[in-house]
């Protein structure tokens, strides 16, 4: 099933609209709050701790945020989480001076602890309303978004800062872009955001309970553990690559920082394109090939980075491994929700989310240690061979699950082969549905 067999289902048409737009505000707040941010204090100290502020919640919040994916009406935890972002971003325009920094601290992180509960809501609703052969795509254009809305959103706020010279049209207008997801989902069919009844209805448990229940499913699956695992630990290594791209590009190849806007131009891109036909390659690989092989890539790629001479290979590497991203991540998204049940789905995504954050951090601490001692080049030579290190154990894992059943329910479909479009029987129900 290719990206316009799937933009022509009505549903997810809604929700890719919806989170397209969401998309746009997320650029818009990140790119804000960090002009607001340097403009007030003009310090790399003050800047860092924005940047903890957006990046602890998700570390703890995405587990209990799946979890509540799986109880309450995901589509109500959509419009939900919006509806107060639309509020949060406007408390923003209230800090105009250092004096009210704090405010804008507690802003963030009240506003990315919301967020947290959107993703997990919105990737466990898919499944429901795109059919199993069609998920590949569906994560492929949502991954396509997600980097066209930061782009475009990090675009209007830095025009919009630059041009009236204050900062509080940016928020304003990202406000809106929340409205606007919201009246999307409004529309999204009010059946498909319940979750399945088998855990909607335990509502005397406890949502801790139901959080680690999560993590046991992910702990007693190869397939799971293999994906969650292994791109976890490919991020050990990615993440010393975005703390220390700059400081390699400036101290180590000695170009000017100029080069930063063509070069992140040249991934963005390749991305793009490697979104529009992940698709594609759904009719002919697996979705645990095309993770294992995004890992092999990715990892090269990296170590080529530590004996890359000059900037224009830099540029050449960058947008090569833009090509393996996106796959990584589309075939990482798919897996997760095609060997899952309706009932666990929000909690197994929460969970991946919470571990995505947690590996960012720990990466990014030990990246800026490590390049002190032994050299970026080097660095990013260890970051690659884990890389490699991640893609092999979870090839191995995913072939000692090859015949593992769905997780949460009964059933032993093959984990994560999603069905070729051409060999489907007319018309596959979404699950769920």
């Amino acid at each position: 099933m290719d990206n316009r067999a799937v933009l022509r289902l009505p549903e997810f048409r809604k929700l890719f609209a919806a989170q397209a737009i969401s998309d746009i505000g997320d650029g818009m707040t990140f790119t804000a709050l960090l002009l607001l941010v340097n403009g007030l204090t003009h310090s790399p100290a003050a800047l860092a701790v924005l940047s903890i502020a957006v990046a602890v919640p998700s570390m703890v919040g995405g587990i209990l945020a799946g979890a509540y994916a799986d109880r309450l009406d995901r589509r109500r935890i959509m419009i939900a989480s919006d509806a107060l972002r639309t509020v949060l971003v406007l408390g923003f325009v209230l800090v105009g001076t250092v004096e009210r920094l704090p405010i804008l601290y507690v802003v963030a992180f009240a506003q990315a602890s919301i967020g947290t509960f959107f993703s997990p809501a919105r990737g466990a609703l898919i499944p429901r309303v795109v059919p199993r052969g069609g998920l590949l795509a569906a994560n492929g254009l949502a991954q396509v978004s997600r980097m066209v809305g930061g782009v475009i959103g990090t675009g209007l706020a830095g025009l919009l800062i630059a041009s009236t010279g204050t900062y509080w049209p940016a928020f304003v207008l990202d406000a809106t872009t929340f409205v606007a997801s919201v009246l999307i989902v409004l529309r999204v069919d009010p059946a498909l955001g319940r979750p399945a009844t088998a855990t909607a209805g335990q509502p005397t448990r406890s949502i801790g309970a139901s959080a680690l229940e999560g993590l046991r499913l992910i702990a007693g699956s190869p397939t799971l553990t293999a994906t969650v695992a292994g791109l976890a630990i490919a991020m050990l290594g990615f993440g010393a690559v975005n703390l220390l791209f700059i400081p390699f590009l400036i101290n180590t190849l000695h170009e000017s920082a100029a080069w930063t806007g063509a070069l992140e131009a040249s991934q963005t891109a390749s991305m793009v394109l490697a979104g529009g036909i992940v698709g594609s390659l759904a009719a002919r690989m697996s979705a645990q090939s095309m993770m294992v092989g995004g890992l092999v890539g990715i990892g090269l790629l990296i170590v080529s980075l530590s004996v890359t001479p000059n900037v224009l290979v830099l540029l050449v590497v960058v947008f090569a491994v833009g090509w393996f991203i996106t796959p990584a991540h589309v075939a990482t998204q798919t897996i997760l929700q095609s060997t899952t049940t309706d009932e666990v789905r929000g909690r197994v995504l929460g969970a991946f989310q919470a571990s995505m954050s947690t590996t960012t951090i720990v990466s990014t601490a030990l990246a800026g240690v490590f390049a002190g001692v032994v050299g970026v080049r080097n660095v990013f030579l260890v970051g690659g061979l884990i890389c490699l290190a991640a893609a092999l154990v979870t090839a191995i894992l995913f072939r000692a699950d090859r015949d593992h059943g769905i997780v949460g329910g009964a059933g032993s479909v093959g984990v994560a082969r999603l069905v070729p479009a051409a060999q489907e029987s007319g018309g596959a129900q979404p699950e769920g549905a």
